[in-house]
């Protein structure tokens, strides 16, 4: 199995995420910051490391309202995925409800006695982690 790249997408932040080498175990890559609304810039940064990393499958974080229904940036994230696909058409990418996963995300780093400031710096990174557990708990599921 290859590695598998976890994404968070934010208005000016890309939280990254990846698997090792057997597609078991997250950990957070980066922070990837961009200028508001420059998603280009964004895909163009996912795209070099699926390239350098061998990484054909990408999770998406889909922003659901609690409703179940999309929310506004969810538009965003899908415009995303199809301007990603459009860039790699081999790509697969898989959307995983994103709820609370910052939230979750900001509980797991609290407890490792981080700062805010600190917290603050990675929590996008970290979401991205929880978006692909997530990801991997529903495939372990399927197995």
């Amino acid at each position: 199995m290859s590695k598998i790249l976890g994404l968070d997408l934010g208005t000016t932040t890309l939280g990254i995420a990846k698997t090792d080498s057997l597609g078991i175990a997250a950990h957070g890559v980066e922070t990837f910051r961009f200028e508001k609304g420059n998603f280009k810039k964004a895909r163009e940064h996912v795209i070099e490391l699926c390239e350098k990393e061998g990484i054909s499958t990408i999770v998406l974080g889909m922003p659901i309202y609690a409703s179940g229904d999309v929310s506004p940036h969810a538009q965003s994230c899908l415009r995303f995925k199809d301007d990603l696909l459009k860039l790699n058409p081999k790509l697969e990418i898989v959307m995983v409800d994103e709820s609370y996963s910052t939230i979750e995300a900001d509980e797991k780093l609290k407890v490792t006695g981080l700062s805010y400031e600190k917290r603050k710096e990675i929590i996008d990174e970290m979401a991205a982690v929880v978006i692909l557990e997530r990801y991997l708990e529903k495939l372990g599921g399927k197995k």
